[in-house]
């Protein structure tokens, strides 16, 4: 397989997992904390590089320490998940680059790890990429009744006996995996385009919780693919290109959303055919 064909690959892998995962952070209104996971990730990125070790396993070790840092603030009173969400984001981008400056000689620019180079993905990439999808769908479809539960009716979840917590870090803990994984390809910066957009695009066009799982997956392997072949038909970089894609996706479903919208697209309903419907 060609580097071209393998960014391919990749780009449909990380995309469609980005949009399933990104669907449940939108639909939970988590994406300042995912936000705050991609660019916390920096200074484990960058950490590994320094070390020679595997990049996504330095972004792994630093998100477990993110989420558990981020689920203790935001449990503390008077603070909040905003709160901690703006403490890692801050924190953890600045730790990155204090790294970046302090340690010589990285053996990989530093700007790979900030927008990413998925021309350069191996088949380790694409292999985790594509457990942490699989790892995705399965506690969806395991756990998807009480996510959706404490998505749509937080009180009525709590009210029925049930602790929101565990469902929380379930979906932070799906959110961190996929922003590991998708690191090498999108980088530090842009993995949030690629979880938040093409989710956020279904939920404008989609009406239903089942179909924007669906459709956000399509939207984000879509976006990889514009993304991909533009890089090289237009000589960009992939990364901002892939972030692009997903965000004029976005475009295009707003536009669509306001068109629907519209006074002159909505079906009225005759009169008699209205007299009817009240008196059947």
């Amino acid at each position: 397989m060609g580097y071209f064909e393998r960014a391919l690959l990749a780009s449909i892998v990380i995309g469609a997992g980005a949009g399933f995962v990104g669907a449940l952070v939108v639909l939970r209104r988590r994406t300042f904390f995912a936000q705050a996971l991609t660019h916390g990730t920096y200074p484990g990125a960058v950490a590994a590089a320094a070390l020679g070790v595997s990049v996504p396993l330095g972004a792994a070790a630093a998100s477990v320490v993110l989420v558990a840092v981020m689920s203790a603030i935001a449990r503390v009173r008077r603070q909040g998940a905003q709160v901690a969400a703006g403490i890692v984001l801050t924190g953890g981008f600045a730790a990155g680059a204090l790294l970046q400056a302090v340690i010589p000689g990285l053996p990989v620019r530093a700007e790979s790890l900030l927008v990413g180079s998925i021309l350069t993905v191996t088949d380790a990439d694409i292999v985790l990429a594509a457990a942490v999808a699989v790892i995705a769908v399965a506690a969806v479809a395991v756990f998807g009744k009480e996510i959706a539960f404490s998505t749509f009716d937080p009180s009525g979840f709590r009210a029925s006996g049930y602790r929101e917590w565990p469902v929380e870090l379930l979906v932070l803990g799906l959110t961190a995996a996929m922003v590991v994984s998708a690191l090498p390809a999108v980088g530090a910066i842009l993995a949030i385009a690629l979880i938040a957009a093409p989710a956020a695009a279904a939920r404008l066009v989609v009406p239903t919780y089942r179909g924007i799982l669906l459709a956000a997956p399509v939207i984000g392997a879509a976006s990889g693919i514009i993304g991909v072949v533009a890089s090289r038909a237009l000589a960009v970089a992939a990364g901002p290109a892939i972030a692009l894609a997903a965000t004029a996706f976005f475009v295009l479903a707003l536009g669509i959303s306001k068109v629907r919208a519209l006074p002159l697209n909505r079906v009225a309903i005759p009169v008699e055919t209205a007299e009817d419907a009240r008196t059947a």
